[in-house]
């Protein structure tokens, strides 16, 4: 079987520190090549699989402001394209552009919606639901007006995730520095217990930083690392007493929450989108409707087994599990 794998060119495959989609794109790549399928992975061209790498954008779009996203993405979709007869199957990571190249061959397209950026863009995605097999990547997710192929969870390497059993005594927010993501609502509920806050991730929505997040900073109960990849990445994970991910949005999955939980961290996060798929309420976090139930949680996080919360990843989460089922799906679009 021979795959052509298309990630988004926002960022490097596999990304130095912040890029979901491109870092589930190159998992999985690399999960089906370690499997002897034949990938090519289309992507930036500092980009690194062990599979072929097909690339003409020269770098990430969001890492050299030099490359204009909107013409390098256009060459970077059309290329894929043009080569499809020299594949059985084209795997879509990247949204929604893709789709409206679709009919221009007959090779057959997958398509993992990473998430709805707005309702407005809908429209393409219905037009092109009876060429294009979908997948969702959870559950919560699933757009009703949408026919989908599978609901198939990102997975991520274990063994990259080493377990802590004892983590440590601060809180952590991890993700990025955006609205959506709750960071002053972690900053509000870590003030409350009069715990030390450790924030990593990129600033997205730099206004939202300075007047919600910057004043907090002081050195010693709020704490800012900036993106963290790598060993530090692992480490600041593993070594919090909680994580929390007090989204303001129905978040599509959360690969964060995934990556703590294999480190032994347990979650506290907001009821909404797919945490109630990612999060077993008591067992390997909480789920709360408020910044007061929040503390609640953060004095019972005791109460939860470290072991348990990774055992949880072991059993739903890698990427082991998640090549398996997009295998599955491969073989009975191909029959």
């Amino acid at each position: 079987m021979r795959i052509a794998m298309l990630a988004p060119i926002s960022w490097r495959t596999p990304p130095r520190h912040y890029g979901p989609w491109e870092l589930v794109t190159s998992l999985l790549t690399e999960a089906l090549v370690a499997r002897g399928v034949d990938v090519t992975l289309f992507a930036t061209k500092d980009s690194l699989t062990a599979g072929r790498l097909a690339g003409v954008c020269p770098a990430a779009y969001s890492e050299d402001p030099t490359i204009d996203a909107k013409v390098w993405e256009m060459l970077h979709v059309a290329h894929v394209f043009e080569r499809a007869d020299e594949f059985d199957l084209i795997h879509n990571q990247a949204d929604f552009v893709p789709l409206a190249f679709s009919r221009l061959v007959t090779t057959p397209v997958v398509t993992t919606i990473h998430g709805f950026s707005s309702d407005r863009i809908l429209p393409v995605f219905k037009t092109y639901e009876d060429r294009v097999h979908y997948v969702a990547i959870s559950d919560a997710d699933r757009h009703p007006d949408l026919r989908y192929a599978a609901t198939i969870h990102h997975g991520i390497r274990l063994e990259d995730f080493p377990f802590d059993p004892e983590g440590g005594e601060d809180l952590l927010f991890f993700g990025r520095i955006h609205p959506d993501k709750g960071a002053a609502e972690a900053i509000a509920a870590a003030r409350r217990v009069r715990r030390r806050l450790v924030m990593a991730g990129i600033v997205q929505d730099r206004s939202y930083y300075d007047v919600q997040v910057a004043p907090a900073l002081d050195g010693r109960s709020v704490i800012y690392h900036g993106p963290v990849g790598g060993e530090a990445r692992m480490r600041t994970l593993g070594g919090a007493r909680a994580l929390l991910h007090l989204v303001n949005f129905e978040e599509p999955f959360g690969l964060s929450v995934v990556e703590a939980l294999a480190c032994g961290t347990p979650v506290i996060a907001s009821r909404r989108g797919s945490m109630p798929e990612l999060i077993d309420h008591g067992v390997t976090g909480f789920l709360v409707d408020s910044i007061d139930e929040a503390v609640v949680a953060i004095g019972h996080i005791g109460d939860i087994d470290r072991a348990a919360c990774r055992a949880a990843v072991a059993a739903r989460f890698t990427v082991e599990r998640m090549a398996d089922r997009y295998w599955q799906l491969y073989r009975s679009i191909l029959g």
